[in-house]
């Protein structure tokens, strides 16, 4: 599939959002920027809430493709994630519907399956150990429910109007992993990219879930169906492991934040960032 010109990128002033205003056009794509809040040095960026329907029309209009990264990204009260998550990402999908918008790229997550328990610290991990993309999902928090609906949402919107999406179940995207949990989920920023750029490009999509992570040693998942969009991770958090380790031991089977694929949201109080 040809690479779409105009992206729109909700969530552009976010964490994840900053980084791929960053690296996405290097790919050759022009961003629009989409926000509650303003986008720093973006004066032309979009300044409003998922809730506003008619700014989502207008934003929209004429683009390509959306990433749809917008969203309360930590667990919240249940009021604030339905208003940001789930009646957001539901008024997003109904302008792209209305306006023909070819493609989305769906930031879900590992809390969509957070209880399910993680493979095991072994390095690299055991054959036939690496958690499947169709295991069943089994949300954390109301952020991980939130993700649950996301990722049925856009497989409505194919079945019922043909709307593309990739559904991503991000790890952790962040220049270097900052936990040992995290040197099993992490996604370098290139290679977040890298799987956005795939997830735009790839031929025949549907609606497809896939984990998104670099080729770490310690992975937990299995990447074959992002694999099959054509992406090519290059990055490994093991270079990161042995300062890591040294600093905060190995990962403990007996502590929730290491046994479960939703880390640190499964503690009491949760344990940001994840």
């Amino acid at each position: 599939m040809p690479a779409p010109r105009t992206i729109l990128l909700t969530g552009a002033a976010g964490g994840l959002g900053t980084l791929m205003r960053g690296l996405l056009p290097a790919y050759g794509y022009e961003l629009r920027l989409f926000d509650a809040v303003p986008v720093e040095g973006e004066p032309e960026a979009i300044t409003a809430d998922l809730a506003d329907r008619e700014a989502l029309r207008e934003a929209v209009r004429g683009v390509d493709a959306v990433i749809h990264l917008a969203g309360i990204s930590l667990e919240s009260s249940f009021d604030k994630i339905l208003r940001a998550n789930i009646e957001g990402t539901y008024n997003l999908y109904e302008a792209a519907r209305e306006a023909g918008t070819g493609r989305i790229v769906f930031a879900s997550s590992n809390h969509a399956v957070g209880y399910t328990p993680s493979p095991g610290s072994e390095v690299p991990s055991p054959e036939g150990a690496l958690i499947p993309i169709d295991t069943p999902r089994r949300p954390d928090t109301y952020y991980g429910l939130s993700k649950c609906f996301g990722e049925d949402l856009a497989q409505l919107y194919w079945d019922k109007f043909g709307q593309e999406t990739v559904s991503v179940r991000i790890g952790s995207c962040f220049p270097e992993p900052t936990s040992v949990r995290m040197l099993s989920v992490w996604m370098s920023p290139q290679d977040g990219a890298r799987l956005f750029h795939a997830a735009l490009t790839a031929d025949g999509v549907g609606h497809s879930v896939v984990y998104g992570s670099s080729a770490n040693t310690r992975i937990w998942w299995d990447l074959s169906s992002a694999r099959a969009l054509g992406y090519e991770p290059r990055d490994d958090s093991e270079p990161y492991a042995a300062k890591l380790i040294a600093e905060q031991g190995e990962l403990d089977p007996g502590n929730p934040a290491h046994s479960h694929l939703g880390g640190p949201f499964l503690t009491d109080p949760p344990i940001w960032p994840h």
